[in-house]
């Protein structure tokens, strides 16, 4: 057997299988800490391997959908995929019924594991955690250990988009894909076998896989799987392994942030926290608050745009348009003046975007002429800074006009006491769009909304057809696992919803 390619996902596991003094932190939802070291791990996804090739029909894809919390197991289950070739499917627990068993037909998934928390009523699954699924891997011990080889295109796992404005997408994601960023953050970062890698993002999403998982692994560091994410139990998981560097996508710094202060909140041992789509005011309070290095960039599952902040980022920006990527007119493709809201692609072609599955539709139309189109809104400034507006869904038409939704949404996160601000479309009743948007609040009885109103008024860069219609205030939204709102679920909702919706009379 030669030697695994240097850009695999193999090739970086491979020095593991000798580890006994690093390995993986499983911490459930009680708090209770299990260890399994790097040698044994891969021994037991030596097994898993086995196991799974014993069931799976050769003539068809060997793909295995995975239903799981953060745990030892998917982790195994990737060493597994790495090691073998099988490919794991991502599956959201949250989709329910005939849309998850969509997913399920549509990626191929001959088989789908499930463990005890993730396990969903009418979807065929293995119970990972049953007796007679640890007899069959029981039958399987003593595996021989072996990474085959393998290229960088191969396809090492599926990971579906989050399906806020439609039906989930199978982004592949091939070794290349997971390996590079892994090394990347790594080497950026410093991470090495000392360190230990916490991870509470769902591992079916990209962001677990690539900014949390793969670092770890290519640092040759620990990692510490919290089943399920937890705000109040973060920092106590931290000092409990010994966490050194996390990843996070979303809300997740906003949620930790709304916790109890405590004396001795700076003394921890994190010192990286890297993730993307972080509130911006959070970013600062965070890093202040726990004496910890925030670093949030901007990227998706399919990888085709990447902006990375530099130190002269101005608070609230993505960071500088290099490398083909430009804002560019929706409709006309041609590049748009600083402070013109249009469509983020990169002209150089589609980066680290290697196709979804079973979707050539989509593929055609992510990838146009040979520019990669994001379908993320964005603007920028007199110096080249990117601000993220919206999704190209997110989209509002207001008397003529089209407006992003991020604008507006970083004005009204200037409200006091708001922790998320939402704008989203509801129909106008003549033609177009009017705007709406829901606040959430710790309180919501206490919103006062002829205070609100002065408020708007006294916000210079509100322009009058950003002025929101109508606004929702609540205590919590409707999200995906990983945090995103569901703004067509707010959409269709409009006013007729179970919070309270104030009009908002235009001065």
């Amino acid at each position: 057997m030669g030697a695994p390619v240097a850009s695999t996902v193999t090739a970086l596991l491979a020095p593991l299988a000798d580890v006994s003094d690093g390995g993986v932190h499983g911490i459930d939802t009680a708090g209770e800490v299990s260890f399994v070291s790097w040698h044994d791990h891969v021994r037991d996804a030596a097994a898993l391997a086995a196991a799974l090739r014993a069931r799976l029909d050769p003539d068809r894809p060997p793909h295995v959908g995975v239903l799981a919390g953060n745990t030892p197991f998917f982790s195994c289950m990737l060493v597994a995929a790495a090691m073998s070739g099988i490919v794991p499917v991502g599956l959201n627990p949250t989709r329910r019924g005939p849309a998850l068993q969509r997913d399920v037909e549509h990626a191929d998934c001959q088989l789908v594991l499930a463990d005890r928390d993730s396990a969903v009523p009418g979807i065929t699954s293995i119970d990972v955690e049953s007796c007679s699924f640890a007899a069959e891997l029981a039958a399987c011990a003593g595996a021989d250990v072996e990474f085959r080889d393998g290229a960088p295109d191969d396809l090492f796992m599926l990971i579906f988009t989050s399906g806020t404005s439609g039906d989930p997408k199978a982004v592949r994601c091939t070794h290349e894909k997971v390996a590079v960023p892994g090394l990347m953050l790594a080497q950026r970062f410093g991470l090495g076998p000392s360190d230990t890698c916490y991870l509470s993002m769902p591992l079916f999403h990209s962001n677990a896989i690539m900014a949390g998982w793969a670092p770890a692994v290519a640092g040759r560091a620990s990692i510490a799987l919290r089943r399920k994410f937890s705000a109040s139990q973060f920092f106590p998981d931290v000092r409990r392994v010994g966490a050194t560097y996390a990843n996070y996508v979303g809300k997740p710094l906003s949620y930790i942030l709304a916790t109890p202060e405590r004396d001795d909140d700076a003394d921890n041992p994190l010192r990286i926290a890297y993730g993307n789509e972080g509130a911006p005011r959070d970013l600062s309070r965070f890093a202040q608050r726990f004496a910890v290095e925030v670093v949030d960039g901007f990227g998706s599952s399919e990888g085709g745009v990447a902006i990375a902040r530099t130190p002269d980022t101005p608070e609230g920006a993505l960071g500088p348009l290099v490398g083909g990527v430009t804002i560019v007119d929706v409709d006309t493709g041609a590049e748009c003046p600083p402070g013109v809201v249009g469509e983020l692609v990169n002209t150089a072609g589609p980066g680290q975007f290697r196709g979804y599955y079973n979707d050539p539709d989509a593929d055609a139309d992510r990838v146009r002429g040979g520019v990669y189109h994001s379908g993320d809104l964005a603007y920028r400034d007199d110096h080249g800074f990117a601000y993220f507006a919206g999704r190209l869904g997110d989209w509002l038409r207001v008397d003529g006009e089209n407006l992003g939704t991020a604008p507006i949404e970083r004005i009204l996160m200037r409200y006091p006491g708001v922790t998320e601000a939402v704008v989203y479309a509801i129909p106008d009743e003549a033609v177009g769009d009017r705007v709406m948007a829901a606040l959430v609040l710790p309180d919501p009885t206490a919103f006062q909304p002829e205070a609100f109103t002065r408020f708007l008024c006294a916000q210079d860069d509100l322009g009058p057809k950003q002025w929101p219609a109508y606004v929702r205030v609540a205590a919590a939204l409707p999200r995906t696992e990983t945090f995103k709102v569901i703004k067509r679920q707010l959409s269709a909702e409009g006013v007729d919803c179970s919070d309270a919706v104030y009009e908002v009379p235009r001065p």
